[in-house]
This record gives structure tokens, sequence and C-alpha cells, in this order.
């Protein structure tokens, strides 16, 4: 999810402007912010997240990816949706984000569609707090837990492509270099391990990973630490020289349910990116994720916990953001 090289000492140092930021914000929040100006808000979106996943399964994961990518980038504003023009390369157009499932930005836009036809919701709600709200919609309609979403948040001013790079998380990344960009955000070791389990869901492209099975080392071509059958499957997937377009699943085991099956898979060597494996190979995190793959509903609070910190990233509040009338385009 990103490429931050932020020394540990560098991140202590600025702690005060960046990693309790969420915490500052948060009071902003509440659960309740649209209890009298649009009271079923939860419900209209509850209802486009039904409708999309009926018409394409790719919603669930591609929901909550989005929300990843927005939440990372300029933190929680739906600055992710904004579409480019003539004068602004957005950050939907980053080749970062070129693989965001359309899917996702059409649920948000739909749902803010249906919510301002309600002559007493137009223009109250926005566009982030939609995502966050199908966000939390996509995740239980899965199987995974439900939880009451903090909502207030305005969208972001701005999106460019050029503030995407190195502000999300790659799939090469070791266990340092994740739990530095994580704590930038706020979220530590055990949040960051939560998240990560968003890969129940979901595929990749093969040029994501093909390293690992084809050119980790001179000395050993396939990483060693992929289960050697789920290497073959994989290979078989993938060629050398595949097309670009082609994906695999995140989970082969149970890719359509949210579940604490991604750490189970992580015991057998079947984490499909290095920044997965990492999490069972690194002494430092297998612990966590053995104690979630035998226990899954000590992983759904800190998933839940995690989810709810995430969503506190970078709001904007005042006159930082404003409630847009078309999720793709600033007012």
């Amino acid at each position: 999810m990103v490429r931050l090289h932020i020394l540990i000492i560098a991140v202590l140092t600025i702690s005060s402007a960046i990693i309790f930021m969420p915490y500052l914000v948060s009071a902003r929040l509440k659960t309740n912010y649209y209890a009298k100006t649009c009271p079923t808000v939860e419900t209209i979106v509850r209802n486009v997240v039904n409708q999309k996943i009926q018409q394409s399964r790719i919603t669930i994961a591609a929901v909550l990816r989005l929300f990843f990518h927005d939440c990372f980038v300029e933190g929680c504003d739906a600055s992710v949706i904004i579409a480019s023009t003539q004068g602004n390369t957005a950050e939907r157009d980053h080749p970062d984000n070129l693989s965001l499932a359309g899917d996702g930005f059409d649920t948000v836009i739909k749902a803010k569609v249906a919510i301002d036809a309600i002559p007493s919701c137009k223009n109250k709600v926005s566009c982030a707090d939609i995502l966050a709200i199908a966000t939390r919609d996509v995740i239980q309609l899965a199987g995974g837990p439900g939880y009451q979403v903090e909502l207030g948040r305005l969208d972001g001013l701005t999106s460019k492509a050029s503030n995407v790079e190195g502000n999300l998380p790659e799939p090469t990344f070791n266990l340092d270099r994740l739990n530095t960009m994580f704590a930038s955000h706020g979220l530590n070791q055990a949040d960051m391990i939560a998240l990560s389990a968003a890969h129940t869901l979901g595929a990749a492209h093969c040029a994501k990973f093909s390293k690992r099975l084809y050119n980790f080392s001179p000395k050993n071509p396939v990483d060693p630490t992929l289960s050697k059958t789920y290497a073959a499957q994989l290979q078989q997937t993938c060629p050398k020289n595949v097309d670009p377009g082609t994906i695999t699943l995140l989970d082969p085991t149970t890719p359509n349910t949210f579940d604490n099956v991604y750490f189970k898979n992580l015991q057998k060597g079947m984490g499909l990116f290095t920044s997965d494996q990492v999490l069972f190979t690194d002494k430092r995190s297998k612990g966590t994720v053995n104690l979630w793959a035998s226990n899954s509903k000590a992983f759904q609070t800190a998933f839940v916990n995690a989810m709810i910190k995430l969503g506190r990233v970078g709001v904007k509040t005042g006159k930082n953001g404003n409630i847009r009338r078309d999720c793709g385009a600033f007012n």
C-alpha cells in the first residue's frame, strides 16, 4: 500500500503532527452525525451497495480497496474519486490506482445520487462519508463484522496524481517498511496486520508478484517462503510472459468471504505478496498471525478497531473541505 522511506526516528520526531492527528480529528466525527439532516443515509447506501453486489461481486473488493487508497494518500476525503481534467491529473490516474475497479467508484457515485434525490438530504452528505459507510457494508455483506461508522468528514479540495507517489504500500514491502508507513498514519503493527487481512478478498495482477515465481534470487528462482504446491499453482495461472491483464485471487481458499482464512493461508506459505507472507515469516508479527488464525473473534475485533482508526486519518473539516455535488468533480 505504500512506498514511503521514512526513518523511525523521523516518525517519532513529527509524531505530534502526524501520529496523533487521527485522534484529534476523531472528536469531530460521530456515529449519529446525520441523525437530523439525513437520518436514512445508511439505509440508502446499504440498498445501493446491495444492488451493486447483485450486479457484480467485484464490488465488494473494489469498494474496500478504494477506501484504503483514498485514506492513505490525502486522508479519507474521497479525493481518489475525482476525475482528471485538462488542467489536473487526479489521483485515480496515477499508475498505482489504475487497477482500482470501476465498481468501487460507481457504488459511491450512485449512492450519492440516491441520497441527493431526497430533498432533505440533498447536498448534506459528503462523498467521503458515503465511501466509509459503503466500505463497512461490503465487509459485512461478505461475512465480516459490522460496526458503527464515524461520520462528519468533508470532501477534499485537492486530488493530484503526484501526491500518490510513495504513499501506497507495495507488495514487496518487508515488516519494517510496512510498520513505518502505517505508523505515519497513526496505525500500529497490530492495526497493520489486521488491515492486511483485507487481502482475504479480491485479486491481483500477475506482474505484482511474478518475481517470486521466476526471479526471486540466483540461488532460489522461486521464493522459498512460498508453499511449493501454491507456487506451482501460481505458475500455471501466471506463466512467464503472461498477458499483463491476467489476475489471480488473493485468497484462493475462500475468495468471496471476509474471514480469518487469510492468516491460515499465511501459515501454509500461501501469502500472495511478499508483504503478506512476511507477516508470518517475521517472528515479530508471527504470533499475531497465529493468534488470529485460531481466533476469528479476536481478529474481527482488531479489524474493526483498525478500520475505525483508519477512517480518522486526514479528515477534512471547516475550510479544508466541502460537500461535493458530484463525487467525481470539484464544486
